[in-house]
């Protein structure tokens, strides 16, 4: 049972009781997976903005001329120096490394891959800026050329989107922006944003900051322009250990496919796999699934096509014995042809 709702947008009956629809009719109701991606980008925003800030405000930096971290901007010495002007014993220098070093380091860690265990590469997904910008760039060569990679062997459709070449040179502008955005902010993460900044606007820097600042620009660029999905999926270290652990863990957070209905994707409007940014099959068994960042996109795909249709979605998100349950008819069924 579906209720229609404003000009063309159709609700399941559930949806509709959830947004209050019934003898009053509301001119729109927001699918749940569109809140999803809206609260997403708010989270990817809002950690792009931080990460950009973060050496500036002391938040967390290390300077390399001090040999000194500074975190939540307050310096954080690990007693060496008191050590060194005899303040405190060996003991003392040894119990303070391993408080201020190794047992934050080992909490943090800890902290990461648990989350990573039960949600997946959930960072990857909602925080961090690399992927914010890869989904950015993706969009505007889509734009451009209708295709998410330059690699990709086809076109990649897309409901009213039409290729305009006029958009190349703004893909290739963007590149180059990400690719300075990104190679300066990691040099102030290591040597003082002010003199970084003030070197660079009073052309004032060394030959060393120089060379490594355009370098970085360079490779950097090329990255985002030849190669963001290539590293995302195999070439970044946090990515990889979040999927590492989230494979450990058959309870994991998992988008399950209703095999049952395979039948209703012959008429899908919106294919879940054009979504997907990582250029992965979301209907596929896990281990294929291996970098999935937890976006939802491929939901959210799902939810349009099929409400449009008056139909349920087929792909949902499971976790704990639910997951389990997925993963074993995924064995039992194998891999997505």
């Amino acid at each position: 049972m579906v209720q229609t709702v404003g000009a063309g947008i159709v609700c399941p009956s559930s949806a509709a009781a959830a947004c209050g629809v019934g003898s009053v009719t509301f001119v729109s109701c927001t699918p749940p997976t569109d809140r999803l991606q809206r609260r997403r980008r708010a989270f990817q925003l809002a950690f792009f903005v931080l990460f950009l800030g973060a050496p500036a405000l002391d938040l967390l930096r290390f300077d390399l001329h001090e040999t000194q971290l500074w975190f939540l901007g307050l310096r954080w010495s690990l007693g060496l120096d008191a050590f060194r002007a005899g303040e405190i014993t060996a003991q003392q220098a040894a119990l303070s490394i391993l408080l201020r070093a190794f047992l934050p380091g080992l909490l943090f860690v800890a902290g990461f891959l648990t989350v990573a265990y039960r949600y997946g590469r959930l960072y990857c997904g909602w925080l961090c800026p690399h992927f914010s910008a890869v989904e950015g760039l993706n969009n505007l060569l889509h734009r451009a050329i209708g295709k998410f990679s330059l690699w990709d062997r086809r076109p990649t459709p897309r409901a009213g989107a039409v290729p305009d070449r006029r958009w190349g040179p703004v893909f290739a502008l963007a590149c180059v922006l990400m690719g300075f955005t990104w190679a300066i902010t990691l040099v102030t993460y290591l040597l003082p944003p002010t003199e970084i900044w003030g070197g660079l606007l009073h052309a004032t820097l060394t030959p060393n900051q120089a060379r490594f600042l355009f370098v970085a620009w360079g490779v950097f660029t090329l990255e985002f322009a030849f190669a963001r999905h290539l590293f995302c999926r195999f070439g970044c270290a946090v990515g990889l250990f979040q999927s590492l652990a989230w494979l450990a863990n058959p309870k994991g957070l998992v988008v399950a496919f209703d095999r049952h209905r395979a039948r209703e994707c012959k008429t899908c409007t919106d294919p879940c796999d054009d979504v997907c940014p990582m250029r992965l099959h979301p209907r596929n068994i896990k281990r294929m699934m291996f970098s999935c960042v937890q976006c939802g996109q491929c939901l959210q795909a799902c939810q349009h096509s099929q409400t449009v249709q008056a139909r349920t979605p087929v792909l949902e998100w499971k976790v704990g014995l639910d997951a389990v349950r997925e993963t074993l008819r995924q064995k039992a069924g194998g891999p997505k042809p």
